[in-house]
């Protein structure tokens, strides 16, 4: 019997039968052309969820109606010379590894132009919605008549049929998170007069028609599914006992209900959730919704467990799991998941990086797989044509990552790490619990490691001599980097804690905090302190906080700094004692901050030293991870993964 039977069991929607219950949610393309369709990146980033195990894999955000719609830019008509071929190698690419291939039709109404790169046009373009209005962004939207209102029916209908003719099995209808559909339901967005607003029956009528033109369009048994937010989730939208009453609306209509929350304008980090949130924050509205209708129901939100999703297949809260993110940290975690291999799922850390990445440079990345956008230059490691024996030095995630995909290469592989443990700095996340699946990530590619056949050595600092005992071919140095401790009066107290070894000395710490260093690692730590109920002051010499965090996850950062820590920023630290942090403002001006507890988070420096003693050792010496220069897990992922690709 398998170790998640509800999970691993089949489901059949319409005549399609889905392998698994764990569906990956749509994800916005990596590259789309001058002409609007699908390039090969994009197609590669579909395929890698389906091969990874994936009961179905949906591309997202169709454009039915570019005529008023020009956001995300995704287009499938008969006119673009090749997008029917583009599309068809998308769908092809993720049926071939058994997964059904779905499609999200989409219209963002008063939000289109949102994504486009060229921002010029944006400013040229006319937002419709359901209403006359204003955006938030100053932005004018005006009302799309009846007339267009057909035309977009129309192009639905149109749209799901040339998804079946390219080899899609499914389409997936975005009636959620204030898309246009969702603005026409929503009492917030639509206040129209005519058959189109006031009631809830003339709300919904445009989805409605959606539905029934595209069952018309693809036939009786040709799976739809609709996107909707079960609850707004802010004043003034639609709660869920008005989610129930559109589930049981659309019902006749489709073959599953995917339930969702929240808005774009108003909740992000709702229909997003942030490592700060629950794992399955949004499941209650599914299993809600689900009471009341007969059709199978999913759920989606910050899903990465297995035990958590089986026991919600299990009891009855929902028929699907979906996933987003969690697909991208590990494509193959549903292959996992089949099989009972869950201890190698490298999990999702929630850090927004594959978000952030997409406004920045156009394209995606994930911080814990080394894959995702560049999926197109491979995703298998190829073995090496002649085995080497190659050292790594270090045990946190470069150093893990290098030996595993060295292994994989077919090389003898032995890794030596000082301390008693793996995992480098992830070790510390394991206090707090928010960030545990950055630990959890440590402890994964420990288990890839050994069942890859590293050879690990703990407790073993590696110099000159040992290297040249050993003999190997390559050294790859990943020995990381060490905390800065402030040369300040007080500084080796009992009273100060280095954020590194917090997870050690818990119970040092008072309910009197003061954290010294605003960086990320600085404010995370001051927010769980906070979050325990202590009194927390976070000081910090430079004007703003976190300047190293993404531009996806610094805003919901700041926002539980502001709820929960006493900031002070623009202080330099003079010394320490038993009263607190004594500092000096711009002015010159000495401020005592009260504390009894003394967080040192104030950065990493490099351990180039041991770089520099070892750069001549082997053939062959690769240099990854912190000790360059102290960064990130990505950077950490990225490099170890190219490092083990490259000797």
């Amino acid at each position: 019997m398998k170790k998640y039977p509800n999970l691993s069991k089949p489901i059949k929607l319409g005549n399609v039968t889905f392998r698994n219950r764990m569906f990956a949610s749509p994800i916005g393309a990596t590259d789309i052309n001058a002409d609007c369709v699908p390039g090969e990146r994009t197609r590669a980033f579909y395929e890698l969820r389906g091969k990874g195990g994936a009961a179905a894999v949906t591309m997202s955000e169709l454009v039915v109606h570019p005529e008023t719609d020009g956001s995300h830019m995704l287009h499938l008509d008969l006119q673009t010379v090749g997008a029917l071929a583009s599309f068809t190698f998308c769908a092809d690419s993720i049926r071939r590894h058994g997964a059904v291939a779905s499609i999200e039709l989409s219209h963002s109404g008063q939000y289109a132009g949102t994504y486009m790169a060229d921002k010029n046009k944006k400013q040229g373009l006319t937002q419709f919605g359901p209403s006359d209005g204003v955006r938030p962004d100053g932005m004018k939207v005006s009302a799309l008549t009846k007339e267009q209102i057909a035309d977009i029916v129309k192009s639905y209908a149109e749209a799901a049929t040339l998804a079946k003719r390219v080899g899609f099995q499914m389409v997936m209808i975005h009636a959620g998170h204030t898309w246009l559909l969702n603005q026409f339901i929503s009492p917030f967005f639509n206040k129209r007069t005519d058959e189109y607003g006031g009631s809830f029956d003339n709300r919904i009528r445009f989805t409605l028609e959606v539905l029934a033109a595209v069952r018309e369009a693809v036939g009786p048994m040709f799976p739809i599914e609709i996107r909707m937010s079960g609850s707004e989730l802010f004043e003034g939208g639609y709660d869920l006992q008005e989610g129930i009453k559109i589930a049981k609306a659309v019902e006749p209509y489709v073959d599953l209900i995917h339930v969702s929350a929240g808005s774009y304008q108003f909740g992000f980090f709702t229909t997003h959730p942030s490592m700060f949130g629950a794992h399955g924050m949004n499941v209650y509205l599914a299993e809600e919704i689900k009471k009341h209708v007969s059709k199978p129901v999913a759920t989606i939100g910050a899903l990465n467990d297995p035990e958590m999703m089986e026991e919600i297949i299990a009891s009855g809260k929902a028929d699907v799991v979906y996933m987003g993110r969690a697909l991208l940290a590990d494509p193959y975690l549903p292959q996992k998941v089949v099989a009972g291999e869950d201890d190698k799922i490298v999990k999702c850390l929630r850090c927004f990086a594959c978000m952030a990445e997409r406004p920045i440079t156009q394209t995606r990345r994930c911080a814990v797989n080394p894959l995702i956008g560049r999926e197109i230059e491979g995703t298998e490691v190829p073995v090496s044509r002649k085995s080497k024996k190659i050292l790594v030095v270090g045990g946190g995630v470069a150093g893990l990552k290098a030996a595993v995909t060295s292994a994989q290469r077919g090389h003898e592989v032995i890794l030596c790490e000082k301390d008693s443990e793996l995992g480098g700095i992830l070790k510390c996340e394991q206090a707090i619990d928010f960030k545990l699946e950055m630990y959890q990530l440590g402890l994964a590619l420990e288990a890839q490691a050994r069942e890859e056949g590293v050879e690990i050595r703990c407790n073993t600092t590696v110099d000159k001599a040992y290297i040249e005992n050993i003999k190997p071919d390559a050294v790859i140095l990943a020995v990381g980097s060490s905390p800065i401790v402030p040369p300040l009066p007080g500084i080796d107290g009992d009273n100060v804690v280095v954020v590194n070894d917090y997870y050690k000395n818990k119970e040092k710490v008072t309910d009197s905090v003061i954290v010294l260093g605003g960086g990320l690692a600085g404010c995370e730590c001051a927010i769980h302190l906070a979050q325990e109920g202590k009194t927390v002051h976070l000081v910090e010499m430079r004007d703003e906080l976190a300047v190293d965090a993404n531009i996806r996850h610094r805003p919901i950062l700041m926002k539980m700094i502001d709820e929960l820590v006493n900031v002070h920023t623009g202080l330099q630290g003079l010394s320490i004692s038993d009263e607190g942090l004594l500092c000096k403002d711009k002015d010159g001006k000495n401020i005592l901050i009260p504390g009894t507890t003394v967080i040192c988070a104030v950065g990493q420096r490099a351990n180039r030293h041991i770089v520099e003693e070892l750069y001549d050792v082997a053939p062959i010496v690769r240099e990854i991870g912190d000790c360059i220069r102290p960064s990130n897990i990505t950077n950490a992922m990225y490099e170890g993964y190219h490092a083990g690709l490259d000797i």
